[in-house]
């Protein structure tokens, strides 16, 4: 067996042995880097992040940051043991944080390390529009996106490295129109797609959450408008894109509500 051949077979067996399971969706995702080291370094960057960052306490925005938090946690914590997946938070450790940022953002690392920056709450608007976020955030870190988005890394550095093997015998400029073709090949064709398909899968999951938590996920429409005119057109065409277009996004959100409602109905929760 060649070296190529050996990174393909190596590849293909970190693949079958390196999975995961998302409880929400039933489906295998890759695994290479396991919570277990994810989680520390996590909750190291975080720390930093903090402190590198103006935190805002004792405000009503930071105490509406916490409460709307602490109410998608339990309603995950709900989902998860309802559906067979007790302790699957075992370590997470959640904390909540407003910092004083114009950014429009707002986000979840693994294992339940949540920031929101001031320049959200405006398009927020109200506890409903926060949860839509907090929701949609939770949901990129119940998920483990972020172990997955490690995971297609390191295979899509393993394919260039397979790549610089393939073309090792070639000219220098072969080599560099090969690398740029894989690059961008790999980008537009894998690591975008699969980016966006997290985005949608958070909005899925997100609005489950908001709607167990007693947020009513129509107003996730609201918000994503709201959203939408905050960026006054001013995005890259869906395929270039990390994200949904707008369109797409509020488009898919108003075919899975009457989902989220459901979901909700099965805790005792519904909406008018």
């Amino acid at each position: 067996m060649n070296l190529k051949s050996g990174l393909i077979v190596a590849g293909s067996l970190a693949l079958v042995v390196s999975c995961a399971k998302n409880p929400f969706t039933g489906k295998s995702t890759m695994a290479l880097v396991s919570n277990n080291e994810i989680f520390p370094s996590s909750f190291q960057q975080y720390n930093q992040f903090l402190g590198e960052n103006k935190v805002i306490k004792g405000t009503k925005d930071d105490q509406r940051v916490e409460s709307v938090g602490v109410k998608i946690k339990v309603a995950a914590e709900k989902w998860l043991n309802a559906n067979g997946y007790q302790g699957y938070l075992k370590d997470y450790k959640w904390e909540y944080n407003l910092v004083d940022n114009k950014e429009v953002n707002a986000w979840c690392m693994p294992g339940g390390k949540i920031v929101f920056y001031t320049g959200i709450l405006p398009i927020t608007k109200d506890d409903a529009g926060m949860a839509t976020v907090m929701g949609h955030e939770v949901a990129h870190a119940l998920a483990n996106h972020g172990q997955q988005r490690m995971s297609a890394g390191m295979l899509q550095q393993l394919g260039a490295v397979g790549v610089g093997v393939a073309t090792g015998g070639k000219s220098e400029e072969t080599q560099q129109i090969a690398m740029t073709a894989y690059g961008a090949t790999t980008q537009l064709g894998g690591m975008l797609p699969f980016s966006r398909a997290h985005e949608s899968e958070a909005d899925m999951i997100g609005l489950t959450l908001m709607a167990i938590a007693g947020y009513n996920p129509d107003t996730a429409v609201a918000f994503w408008e709201r959203m939408s005119t905050n960026s006054g057109g001013q995005k890259p065409p869906e395929f270039m894109s990390t994200h949904p277009s707008d369109q797409t996004r509020i488009s898919k959100i108003k075919e899975l509500i009457p989902q989220a409602k459901a979901e909700a109905a099965k805790f005792g929760v519904t909406f008018k």
